[in-house]
């Protein structure tokens, strides 16, 4: 498929030729799901933990008589009822990581790039590339560009002066091509591509 190219300046510049088997994907949303899932799990570190009944500082020893005091029949201090027991099925270390496996992982993002191109939320940008790194000016060019939240992909490697730019206005993230993944596309509204962003994409999903 075709896709229009434009410039930071909101000019014209020329057209793209788009790798159907990469963006023109039907829309899985089961697919995205579980990838989203992952992603999320992963970042989770599973060192939470308190401690139980066995591990909490008290005494063991019972505290009244069985019987005959009128109370409960309680048998250490350390139990989840008192104050500065232990807890009860409370979180312990583990690890939080589901299994994905990598044919699923690649399905996944090229899913999502194929509906960014079916919502109309995807826009191919020349180069990211700026003369100075003012916040101020980048911000102008991206309101006459009516981009609302935007997530940004470059090429091998970002564009510095870009990124400084950029990095200080609310609702843009950018990233290089190596790190574009399923749930930064997902979360904002729109997708940048530029034109090495695309080339890499296509040779590393195909």
């Amino acid at each position: 498929m075709k896709c229009s190219v434009t410039t930071l300046e909101n000019k014209a510049a020329g057209e793209i030729e788009l790798n159907d088997s990469i963006f023109g994907l039907p829309i899985r949303a089961d697919i995205l799901g579980r990838m989203v899932n992952w992603q999320l799990a992963k970042r989770r570190a599973g060192t939470h933990k308190v401690k139980g009944r066995s591990e909490v500082s008290g005494s063991t020893r019972k505290i009244t008589k069985q019987k005959g005091g009128g109370g409960a029949r309680h048998g250490g201090l350390r139990a989840p009822i008192f104050r500065g027991g232990g807890i009860v099925h409370g979180p312990q270390v583990r690890d939080h990581n589901l299994d994905l496996p990598k044919k699923v992982r690649k399905l996944a993002l090229k899913t999502a790039l194929s509906s960014k191109v079916a919502d109309g939320k995807l826009i191919i940008l020349d180069n990211a590339n700026i003369k100075d790194g003012k916040t101020s000016a980048l911000s102008k060019q991206l309101g006459a560009l009516g981009w609302g939240t935007v997530l940004v992909i470059d090429g091998a490697a970002v564009n510095e002066t870009f990124a400084r730019a950029a990095r200080n206005i609310p609702g843009i993230d950018v990233l290089p091509q190596q790190g574009a993944n399923v749930y930064d596309i997902l979360r904002r509204d729109t997708l940048v591509l530029t034109k090495d962003a695309v080339e890499a994409l296509e040779a590393r999903l195909k």
